[in-house]
């Protein structure tokens, strides 16, 4: 039976997942790859250990349920969003380690541009606050941090491309570089209205045009992989950074609909339509996939470190074993006996854009034990996904109705109930939580006629379990006010 083919490429692991006509995720295989910090706020991958590790979990995932590359009739390409690559137009090889989106090492560059004349019309033109987070500051570092490096992109011999145009690249042998809308108007040098590179945003940042990729639509055939990759001729017909595919895969395809997707960051993303939003609470304009040539928009809030905060509570502080172990650990004391956990460790996202914000954990007593510092670590995800909805509603000037959610941490019962009682709202699971795999997916097949139409796709969307808040206001708003305490105490 025909299939295709998602490759959903994270921060911390690249897997990939076969879909039926149905919609139903058959088969997920994952390899995961490391990150290196190499001074404090830094954090780098190895591109082609990113390439490595995608193909293996790819081809994984064909043999081990014997599906040949030509049962693949489209493959969808999602990624970790701003990470940035610079290679070597001729020999592949990267010139530098890949930066990723949560590094740090370009605020001080960032704080001087966004006190600079050019910072209003920077954020005019991209619905972006000036922060090291998007692509644009990682390219110049990289430009002037390798000996050789500019001249040689003024001279078209370097390639820059976040992970989707990597991977296209290597997919396809170096025939077809390109991204699509949602991931280039990440990198701080698109012009959200008009879909295109901007000038005056590449002179301010002194990128070289040649660098660029071509944007092409994120629903739309852009190449075809070489057949040495897997085995055929694959058509790539789907395009999106992570979240906007988690955003298509909720079935969100239209305004007022929302997610949050809860991964190594927490990603909250409302569908505006043709609408390009413009915030007033410090939140981003960006642009979502698009099934067809009209450009639609969201409004987003990012928050750095999510499921992070439970991985360093794992591997730094031994305080569980596994991240699944979490939910048990925590749910052994009946709250968090007054510990705030705000893990700022690379600064604060959205709302606050504070690069110089450090983590902390408050209010230790004699009494507190790992399972209260655990359950702390759970809660700050759900506060920190509070403070981006209240930033949400207010530019919506509505109330949401609901929030539906996706990624890894979605299974955790005890965070997902514990954020609809922190936001006073219901909480809808699906039963696929894997959306930022199955938007790539929808978008690939929607653009081969796999998928016949947007209704079709959205008919497959199921609830697995509705979370109701259940805590009174007076209890919920003296807890975020004693969060908010804890991050003003981050904040120095």
């Amino acid at each position: 039976m025909p299939f295709i083919l998602s490759l959903d490429e994270g921060t911390t692991s690249a897997r990939s997942v076969l879909y039926d006509e149905e919609g139903r995720r058959t088969a997920m295989e994952s390899v995961a790859f490391p990150s290196r910090y190499p001074q404090p706020g830094w954090v780098e991958q190895d591109a082609v250990e990113i390439w490595h590790a995608q193909m293996e979990s790819a081809r994984k995932v064909l043999e081990r349920n014997r599906v040949a590359a030509s049962d693949i009739v489209a493959i969808g390409i999602t990624n970790q969003r701003e990470t940035t690559v610079v290679w070597d137009r001729r020999t592949g090889e990267p010139l530098a380690p890949a930066i990723v989106w949560q590094c740090r090492r370009t605020a001080d560059y960032c704080t001087r541009v966004a006190a600079s004349p050019d910072a209003a019309e920077i954020m005019r033109k991209t619905g972006l606050v000036i922060d090291a987070y998007f692509s644009a500051s990682k390219i110049r570092w990289i430009l002037d941090s390798v000996p050789g490096a500019r001249k040689r992109a003024q001279d078209g011999e370097l390639l820059f491309g976040n992970i989707d145009t990597w991977l296209i690249w290597k997919l396809t042998n170096g025939a077809v570089h390109a991204t699509d809308p949602s991931n280039a108007s990440r990198t701080m040098l698109m012009n959200l209205a008009a879909g295109d590179w901007d000038g005056d945003l590449l002179r301010i940042f002194d990128v070289p045009r040649a660098m660029l990729p071509r944007i092409v639509p994120s629903s739309g055939v852009a190449g075809e992989t070489a057949a040495e990759h897997l085995g055929a001729c694959i058509p790539i017909a789907g395009i999106a950074g992570d979240q906007q595919a988690a955003l298509a895969g909720q079935a969100c395809f239209r305004s007022g609909l929302s997610k949050n997707t809860y991964g190594t960051g927490c990603f909250a993303l409302l569908h505006t339509g043709g609408h390009a939003p413009v915030s007033k609470n410090r939140l981003l304009a960006t642009r979502a996939a698009s099934t067809n040539a009209q450009p639609q928009f969201a409004i987003e809030g990012s928050v750095f470190i999510a499921g992070a905060a439970i991985q360093w509570v794992r591997d730094e502080l031994k305080a569980i074993a596994t991240a699944a172990e979490s939910e048990a650990v925590a749910g052994s004391v009946p709250d968090n006996g007054g510990v705030y956990f705000v893990p700022a460790f690379v600064g604060l996202g959205a709302p606050h854009w504070d690069p110089e914000a450090r983590g902390l954990i408050t209010g230790l007593t004699r009494s507190t034990g790992r399972a209260h510092i655990v359950r702390a670590a759970i809660e700050s995800i759900a506060y920190q996904t509070r403070e981006l909805v209240d930033a949400m509603q207010a530019d919506a000037g509505e109330a949401l109705s609901e929030l539906r959610v996706d990624g890894g941490a979605a299974v955790n019962d005890l965070l997902m109930q514990f954020q609809s009682d922190i936001l006073g709202k219901p909480i809808v699971r699906p039963v696929d939580v894997e959306t930022t795999a199955l938007g790539a997916a929808y978008l690939a097949g929607l653009a081969t006629g796999y998928w016949k139409s947007v209704a079709e796709v959205e008919s497959f969307w199921r609830a697995e379990r509705r979370f109701e808040p259940k805590m009174p206001a007076a209890t919920r708003e003296r807890f975020f006010g004693e969060w908010q305490a804890a991050v003003a105490r981050a904040r120095g």
